[in-house]
C-alpha cells in the first residue's frame, strides 16, 4: 500500500508543471505515522507563491490516497498527514491570501505567533465561516477529482513504479525518471499482490 501511495505523490509531482522534480521515494518508515516519503528537490527561494501552484500542490498531496483508492478500492489512515496538508494550504488560500474570487482581497484569519505554531484566528460571522468551509471542501474536492484523473490516466506506470519501488524501498529521481520513460511495450503492468 505505501509503495502505491508513494507512487501515487510522485507521478503527480512529475506531471503537475509547477512542481519540483522527484529527488527521493521510499517506503522505510520514518517516524510515527511516516510509512515513506516522497522527497522534491530542493525549492529555489521562492518569496512568493502562485495561485496554480498552491492548487498543484493540493493535488500532489492527495496523490497518495488517490493511488490507494483507485488500486485497492479501499483507503487507510495513511494519508491523514497529506488531508491536513492540503486543507491547510486550501484555507490559507481563502482565507488569507484573497484568491477566492468571491470573497476578493478579504483576510479572514490571521496568524499569531507565527514562529512558535502559528496559531490562526478566524474573524468573521458565522454564515461567512461556513461559506469558507464549504469552499475549502469544494477546493480540494475539485484537487481530488484532478489527482484520480491523471493517475487513472497512468495506471501503468503508477503499477510500474510500486512494484520496482516495493523491490528497491529506496529510488532516486533519475531512477523515477527512467520508469516514467519506458514506453508502454516496456512496462510489466502486473499489479503487485494486493494481500
Amino acid at each position: 500500500i505505501t509503495a502505491y501511495h508513494e507512487a501515487g505523490h510522485a507521478i503527480l509531482f512529475h506531471m503537475l508543471p509547477d512542481m519540483e522534480a522527484v529527488y527521493t521515494i521510499s517506503i522505510i518508515p520514518t517516524g510515527p505515522g511516516a510509512a515513506g516519503y516522497t522527497m522534491p528537490q530542493p525549492e529555489n527561494d521562492d518569496m512568493f507563491q502562485t495561485r496554480g501552484k498552491m492548487m498543484q500542490y493540493i493535488t500532489v498531496c492527495l496523490g497518495g490516497r488517490v493511488a490507494e483508492d483507485l488500486v485497492f478500492h479501499s483507503i487507510t489512515t495513511g494519508a491523514s498527514n497529506d488531508i491536513e496538508q492540503a486543507t491547510k494550504v486550501a484555507r490559507s488560500m481563502i482565507t488569507r491570501f484573497g484568491m477566492n474570487e468571491e470573497f476578493g482581497m478579504v483576510a479572514f484569519e490571521t496568524v499569531t505567533n507565527q514562529y512558535l505554531g502559528g496559531d490562526t484566528s478566524l474573524a468573521c460571522s458565522e454564515s461567512t465561516a461556513a461559506q469558507i468551509d464549504e469552499k475549502v471542501v469544494a477546493a480540494v474536492r475539485k484537487q481530488y477529482d484532478k489527482a484520480e484523473q491523471l493517475l487513472k490516466d497512468n495506471m501503468p506506470k503508477l503499477h510500474e513504479l510500486a512494484k520496482y519501488l516495493y523491490e528497491k524501498e529506496t529510488i532516486t529521481g533519475d531512477e523515477f525518471m527512467e520508469i516514467l520513460n519506458l514506453s508502454p511495450d516496456q512496462l510489466t503492468t502486473t499489479r503487485m499482490e494486493t494481500n
